[in-house]
């Protein structure tokens, strides 16, 4: 499923929030800066990057498709549902059985009535400090689709809360924990916590590199440190997250390639090993998604 390369865990290449959060730069819907974009990741390294847009997030299978071949880069596409409040309407309305039907589908013969299979689950979401009752339905009917067909399941936790809860829940519904990554836990601040989904076999995603509003990247170098120095870089993937038109080049942002023009070299300034740096962008995305 990947091509040999860098692996870029978590990403949106289209994404469309601006329905709830009421701004337009959340509506990710700028093709050709993208694709500018993504050249240079390819020219970079990158051959591979997980859209993790679910239903109900602005997914856009032919956009993405697109993209993917001008940019040569291959560009896996997800299904299943977000999180409390961006949930399609017919969340509420199916039953966790036929929730898990539609992700099964679109693993199976397509998303959204194309040929484009889903080869993700995700990113599939718990609120902050809270695990709605909405979302708790979602990973029941992923978590369903999961056993039925070995997909791996991508997660989000806003600003790194409800990790354990999902871990729980995996572990207890009988999931393989090596196809699960747990996201977004470079914004949680606990590194007990991110040690405890590790050594309960779990990813985890350090994929809101550059977003230093939330958490300075400073402070995600320095637990990277003590995983290294720990033996723990072997279950750490990584990105970026980009969601908005402000996080892009053309509007002053920082761009996709800030995590190999500006994090890596931090890395490596830090003691972080070209090792270390390999086995998160090349060799643990491999891993994950092996046959």
């Amino acid at each position: 499923m990947l091509k040999e390369g860098i692996t870029l865990i978590h990403e949106h290449t289209t994404i469309d929030l601006s329905r709830i959060k009421k701004t337009d730069d959340t509506n990710l819907n700028c093709k050709e800066e993208t694709i500018k974009e993504f050249k240079d990741l390819y020219d970079l390294g990158v051959r591979n990057i997980i859209d993790v847009t679910a239903c109900g997030m602005g997914r856009n299978v032919e956009y993405v498709n697109e993209v993917a071949e001008r940019s040569k880069i291959n560009i896996i596409q997800s299904t299943g549902f977000y999180k409390e409040p961006f949930l399609p309407d017919f969340v509420y309305e199916y039953s966790v059985e036929q929730l898990k039907d539609f992700m099964v589908n679109e693993i199976e013969k397509g998303i959204d009535e194309t040929d484009t299979k889903a080869g993700v689950i995700g990113e599939i979401g718990t609120s902050k400090d809270s695990f709605e009752e909405m979302e708790k339905k979602v990973f029941e009917a992923a978590i369903m689709a999961h056993l039925e067909k070995g997909t791996v399941i991508s997660t989000h936790t806003s600003l790194g809360t409800m990790a354990r809860d999902q871990a729980k829940l995996f572990k207890e519904r009988g999931v393989n924990p090596k196809k699960v990554i747990i996201g977004h836990q470079d914004l949680s601040q606990k590194l007990e916590q991110i040690k405890y989904l590790i050594k309960e076999g779990f990813w985890v995603a350090f994929d809101t590199i550059g977003k230093n509003n939330y958490v300075p990247d400073k402070e995600k170098i320095e637990f990277l440190l003590d995983l290294q120095k720990n033996n723990m870089i072997d279950s750490i993937v990584m990105s970026m997250d980009i969601t908005r038109k402000s996080n892009l080049k053309y509007k002053g942002g920082i761009g996709y390639s800030y995590i190999f023009t500006d994090f890596i070299p931090m890395m490596k300034e830090a003691g972080i090993t070209e090792e270390s740096i390999n086995k998160i962008f090349v060799k643990n995305p491999m891993k994950i998604f092996e046959e």
